[in-house]
């Protein structure tokens, strides 16, 4: 197997802001729609386990890309379960949202504030991977 070593760029202060900024916003969003939401307690948690659920399985596949893109070994059953993670969690909000008696504005509120949390919160995980991986190789000034 052949590896080339990769130079990590130090993510600007604006990128990760914002990376931080759309997954406060998202997921934020997402939570206090589901608070004043006109449901039931069941599926308030419904939705409320899927975006975690999300997230995490997001930020685990992006975990394992990066690690194998840095010769680290990951099982193959293991960046399977990631991706069928994230897919199932994909696919269980958009069988309940066809199927929710909610209006077609709040389901793509919810379809939206969704999908910007999963992006963002692949972006934070980069850039605090980035930031981990600089603060590693950086020389250390020494007190004199």
């Amino acid at each position: 197997m052949h590896t080339t070593m990769q130079t990590t760029q130090r993510p600007t202060a604006a990128f990760v802001g914002a990376s931080w900024g759309a997954l406060l916003i998202g997921a934020s969003a997402y939570l206090i729609g589901l608070w004043n939401a006109q449901m039931q307690l069941n599926e308030k948690g419904y939705y409320l386990t899927l975006l975690l659920y999300g997230l995490f399985a997001a930020v685990s596949l992006q975990k394992t890309v990066r690690d194998r893109s840095e010769g680290l070994q990951v099982t193959n059953m293991y960046v399977g379960l990631c991706w069928i993670s994230l897919l199932a969690a994909i696919l269980l909000l958009t069988v309940g949202l066809w199927n929710a008696t909610l209006a077609p504005s709040e389901k793509g509120f919810y379809a939206m504030s969704f999908t910007l949390s999963l992006f963002a919160v692949v972006a934070v995980q980069k850039n605090v991977r980035d930031l981990a991986s600089l603060k590693d190789v950086e020389p250390k000034a020494e007190i004199a």
